[in-house]
């Protein structure tokens, strides 16, 4: 009889514990999704970061949620015209991403938020912050690299980087065009990981490479 009791109480444990992750996957499938139409109206991105943030907060050992909040609340910081309000938006993406590093340490996506952020506190003041974050945020990339040489993002970000640098600076689309294009050659291999993994960047990829035509 008590064998039956252990027996019972293990399945309902085992579909409690799937349920959760359905509702998990679910969750996050639909604040994903949400993203790209949240650019049109970017203040929907800080609205998805608290989303993703609760989700985080309610499972604990998920590094994804920690991550797109992150990835949401850096891609704000790029559409925000009052600069000063800038380095507190991205104080609080550091925040989510150390969370996701501290679930998750030595990953490529993770590293290239940081280099996201990095960049988005140097633009509140390129001129006097370049020397401060531009090393950093090439430092993440740098890391992203080696953690994932298959990971397209980190290349993107590099490009994107070298191309909007002026071209006395060693910057300009002739030499952003090859970074641009290794990272599209990985990018048409790339298979994440699951269906919530990161998957995005390629669109822009190929936007920006059409510019350099």
């Amino acid at each position: 009889m008590k064998k039956v009791f252990l027996i019972a109480a293990v399945s309902f444990l085992t579909m409690g514990a799937k349920a959760q992750s359905d509702k998990y996957i679910a969750s996050m499938k639909s604040n994903i999704a949400a993203i790209d139409t949240s650019f049109k109206n970017p203040i929907n991105l800080l609205t998805l970061a608290n989303k993703f943030e609760r989700i985080a907060i309610a499972e604990k050992n998920q590094w994804l949620a920690y991550y797109y909040a992150a990835f949401c609340q850096v891609n704000y910081t790029y559409m925000e015209q009052d600069k000063s309000k800038v380095d507190a938006i991205a104080d609080k993406a550091t925040e989510l991403i150390d969370k996701a590093d501290a679930l998750m340490p030595n990953n490529s996506e993770i590293s290239c938020i940081k280099s996201m952020i990095a960049s988005a506190h140097m633009m509140v003041n390129p001129m006097q912050r370049y020397q401060e974050y531009g090393p950093e945020a090439q430092s993440y990339i740098d890391a992203a690299m080696q953690q994932d040489p298959a990971n397209p993002r980190p290349e993107y970000l590099k490009g994107q980087g070298i191309k909007y640098t002026p071209e006395q600076f060693g910057g300009g689309c002739a030499a952003a065009k090859p970074v641009l294009q290794s990272s599209l050659d990985k990018y048409n291999t790339f298979k994440p990981a699951s269906d919530i993994h990161p998957n995005w960047g390629k669109e822009r990829v190929e936007m920006l490479l059409s510019e350099c035509k």
